[in-house]
């Protein structure tokens, strides 16, 4: 089950399905930095990242990128007319203050209930906390992008999370290599599967028990 540039590609093409005109995004290091090359041209999406930019473009050509113009996780980035900079103070600000509409985010452990670990695998290095606590606690909608089984073969999607957490009860969604679950009060309902993978898959993938959805989209990239 290695994951491809065409698997992190598809789940980033499913997460910019969530994206609509006129929402400022805040988008976590890996795979949601894939999601800005999936939007369709018209759509009007301010980018935000935690380093003081708003209005970020998708990934430079090799051999166009600035030096000065990176998003937080330090990789170069472009921005769109209209595009603003800040510092990381105010860049914050707009976080705490529930300015950003949707954040798209990668995750260690997503529980049933939605909560979410993040951002420390106990006894590893670690950068530090960054924007996730903010993000997860007060963005308006909370997408988890993340392979479905770890390094070692589990599930990343628990009954309990083991990891310290970044943040409870706050994932709304989380999209896989698999498929799709949508977090209610209740817990997970599975509503979206990527072919070639079966209902039966996601079964013995998912360390939690989950609904599934009465009519379930086969998504075929």
């Amino acid at each position: 089950m290695g994951m491809g540039i065409d698997t992190r590609n598809r789940m980033a093409k499913r997460a910019a399905e969530e994206i609509q005109n006129g929402m400022v995004v805040n988008l976590g290091i890996g795979i949601p930095s894939l999601v800005p090359n999936h939007l369709p041209e018209n759509l009007n999406v301010m980018f935000h990242a935690e380093n003081g930019i708003v209005g970020m473009g998708q990934s430079p050509k090799q051999g166009e990128e600035d030096e000065n113009l990176c998003n937080a996780g330090g990789f170069p980035v472009t921005i769109r007319p209209g595009a603003s900079y800040c510092d990381s103070a105010v860049a914050f600000g707009m976080i705490r203050r529930g300015r950003i509409d949707l954040t798209i985010l990668g995750a260690l452990q997503v529980s049933e209930y939605g909560d979410l670990a993040n951002w420390i695998v106990p006894g590893k290095k670690v950068p530090g906390m960054g924007g996730a606590m903010e993000l997860a606690q007060k963005a308006k909608k909370v997408i988890v992008l993340m392979n479905q089984l770890d390094k070692n073969g589990q599930s990343k999607i628990v009954s309990t999370c083991t990891l310290p957490l970044t943040s409870a009860n706050c994932v709304d969604m989380i999209i896989t290599e698999m498929g799709v679950f949508q977090v209610n009060h209740n817990g997970l309902e599975l509503c979206e599967l990527f072919l070639p993978y079966t209902l039966d898959d996601m079964k013995k993938h998912t360390a939690c028990e989950f609904r599934v959805a009465d009519s379930i989209r086969q998504i075929e990239y």
